[in-house]
């Protein structure tokens, strides 16, 4: 089976729509994903959940959630597990991989909307890089995993 790996933040959730939602409320603060609760409250992306779980069922794919946590909110570990919990499922957090370099890890393919900054350019797989051009949703992406 090949390993995937799929980022969270701009990836199975979104990420900047909370960022922007918060900012609105509070225009003053630097960092809103500081915020307690920041993570958890995140909106999913459309088609996000329904694609990881097709990768779970496939006899293909043995998939992974691979999120980098936040260095401005130490809350961010507990909260995207939780954010797994919720939208996933419990047997989800076991596929949970927090870690601030992606490169260190070893797979066939990592799901990412960043190809750098988190170590996405020292891994040694496939990068599928998600809201670019050839993959602005995840219809491209399934359709590229034929799942």
């Amino acid at each position: 089976m090949k390993i995937i790996y799929v980022d969270m933040d701009d990836t199975l959730c979104d990420f900047q729509g909370g960022f922007s939602k918060a900012l609105a409320k509070a225009p003053e603060m630097p960092f809103p994903q500081a915020e307690y609760r920041f993570f958890a409250n995140l909106q999913p992306i459309e088609g996000a959940i329904e694609v990881f779980m097709a990768m779970i069922r496939s006899a293909v794919y043995d998939p992974y959630i691979l999120s980098a946590p936040s260095l401005r909110n130490p809350f961010s570990y507990a909260e995207k597990r939780e954010w797994v919990e919720v939208h996933i499922g419990t047997d989800a957090c076991n596929r949970l991989i927090l870690c601030a370099h992606k490169g260190l890890l070893r797979g066939d393919i990592l799901i990412d909307d960043k190809v750098s900054g988190m170590g996405q350019e020292n891994f040694e797989g496939q990068i599928i890089q998600f809201g670019s051009s050839k993959f602005p949703d995840w219809v491209s992406v399934r359709n590229a995993l034929d799942i």
